[in-house]
């Protein structure tokens, strides 16, 4: 009777962990093409420099992983890291690593790694994040320990999330025995996929990691293409050179409209377009009237940008922070009103238009730039297009190199507090100016613990920004996706606040 009974617990233990127990890993098979917008710049590679954008994280989150970062179905999630706690006071946080965690080459991910990146970070937010944190500490070789200066709510957006590259981790033995340059033409990571080859600016190859910490990707290999052009990833697309046609103009996103082999999926990122006014801190410069401002912002006909570019799925933007965002300000965007733009021309002394000079959207959007271009040159702002590569507007923006007018997109998540560090507090990484009441307030809401306290600072702040006229917003972003036939679980928008697929989420119809 008792080895009878012995029998049958052993029995029910054996069921329970076979119900429990994961099930038998899916070889990785097939391969997927991803052809992207822009040109794929190796510098991308290395996350220590990575621009306020969402699409370098298009190529980073598939080679590297994060402490801490956004995954399917949540906006930040321990990755990583097997936990973090903050604490009562808010000045410390520390971080313990999953454990057995590897890099591609098989080097173990430590303490040591998580600090070799965390110090060398010079990318959006490296200031916000140096001024705030008091020190880095390792404590075990699992666990580390920030401590800050004083509390600061936003530091897990600003290292948590797609605000900033800072959480990522490298490995410290490998980066520093090949350098910088050795790094960006062979990375090793810690993500869904290991590097296998690139044609820098046009190709990357990159094979499945069986060992990521997820589950291996799906998918054996992902090839992304740098394919610049619209018509060009649509043709792509059709023929089945590609699988997913990143960003396509409303033109060739409408021919996929109402044909069943595709699916066309527009993404919920934080993305939005607007026109900046680079030289309107300069009291020479006609852009120090507020009315010139005021009048590019009536030119812009938003609505048939939207429906031209987005095929109406973009909203029109009263803001330049998206309304996606936490503490975002929901506000309307301004009326069409070309004749309103005309008189506010001859108001600021220009009654015959303005000689406006060059007018450089980002590259990538095509449609949407030429849109605002003939909009301004239809009221009398005079523009020419310059056209440049999407890595060089990035640097030029950052130098403070851009003049006249431009327009940009920025895509990286985080809140409005994220935002106005980037593009509305003065000493912001890509800000040509700003106002010291607007640089107070960022200040003392960056202090403010009380959400609705801060809530309230950050919309006066963008409140502000739209009654000075400091930008022309133009519409959120909405990407239209192609996915082509082969695809069974594209997982596009499966990430919050994303671009990109959920890489090793993807899978392939079955033959």
């Amino acid at each position: 009777m008792y080895r009878h009974a012995r029998f049958i617990r052993v029995l029910i233990a054996a069921l329970v962990l076979a119900a429990v127990a994961p099930c038998a890993a899916v070889e990785p098979s097939g391969e997927v093409t991803v052809s992207f917008h822009v040109t794929l710049a190796p510098s991308w590679f290395d996350p220590s420099t990575a621009p306020p954008q969402i699409t370098p994280f298009g190529v980073m989150y598939a080679i590297h992983d994060a402490l801490v970062r956004p995954l399917p179905g949540q906006k930040m999630a321990a990755s990583l890291a097997e936990s973090w706690t903050e604490s009562r006071d808010g000045l410390v946080y520390e971080f313990k690593l999953k454990r057995g965690l590897k890099f591609h080459n098989g080097d173990p991910i430590t303490a040591e790694d998580v600090k070799f990146s965390f110090d060398r970070y010079n990318g959006a937010g490296a200031r916000e994040l140096r001024a705030r944190v008091r020190q880095l500490d390792i404590v075990d070789p699992l666990t580390v320990r920030f401590t800050l200066k004083e509390p600061w709510p936003d530091f897990m957006t600003f290292y948590g999330t797609t605000a900033t590259a800072a959480g990522i981790v490298l490995p410290k033995k490998y980066f520093e025995s090949v350098g910088a340059d050795g790094f960006k033409q062979k990375p090793i990571g810690a993500g869904p996929y290991r590097f296998a080859s690139q044609r820098p600016g046009i190709e990357i190859v990159l094979e499945a990691n069986p060992s990521y910490w997820r589950h291996a990707p799906y998918v054996r290999k992902l090839t992304m293409k740098s394919v610049p052009d619209s018509t060009t990833r649509l043709a792509m697309l059709r023929s089945g050179e590609t699988d997913y046609a990143l960003f396509l103009d409303g033109p060739e996103a409408q021919t996929l409209k109402g044909d069943a082999r595709y699916k066309l999926v527009d993404t919920r990122h934080a993305s939005i377009f607007w026109i900046e006014f680079a030289e309107q801190w300069d009291p020479k410069s006609p852009w120090a009237d507020k009315r010139l401002r005021q009048a590019v912002n009536y030119a812009l006909d938003r609505k048939v940008i939207n429906e031209a570019a987005c095929l109406g799925f973009c909203p029109p933007a009263g803001v330049i922070v998206p309304r996606v965002m936490d503490f975002a300000l929901q506000v309307p965007p301004h009326p069409y009103d070309p004749q309103k733009a005309r008189q506010l021309l001859a108001e600021a002394g220009y009654p015959n238009g303005l000689d406006a000079g060059e007018f450089t959207p980002i590259p990538g959007f095509s449609t949407v730039g030429e849109s605002a271009l003939n909009n301004l040159n239809a009221v009398g702002v005079r523009v020419r297009m310059r056209l440049m590569e999407r890595a060089a507007f990035y640097a030029a923006w950052q130098d403070k190199k851009l003049r006249g007018l431009f327009m940009t997109a920025v895509g990286n998540s985080g809140n409005a507090a994220s935002r106005v560090e980037s593009f509305i507090y003065s000493k912001g990484p890509y800000a040509y100016g700003g106002y010291p009441d607007l640089d107070e307030m960022f200040l003392h809401q960056s202090r403010e613990r009380d959400p609705a306290k801060r809530e309230a600072i950050l919309k006066t702040i963008q409140q502000l920004t739209i009654d000075r006229a400091m930008f022309a917003p133009i519409m959120d972003l909405r990407g239209l996706i192609g996915i082509g036939p082969r695809i069974a679980e594209h997982t596009m928008n499966a990430i919050p606040m994303y671009s990109f697929p959920a890489y090793e989420d993807i899978r392939l119809k079955t033959p």
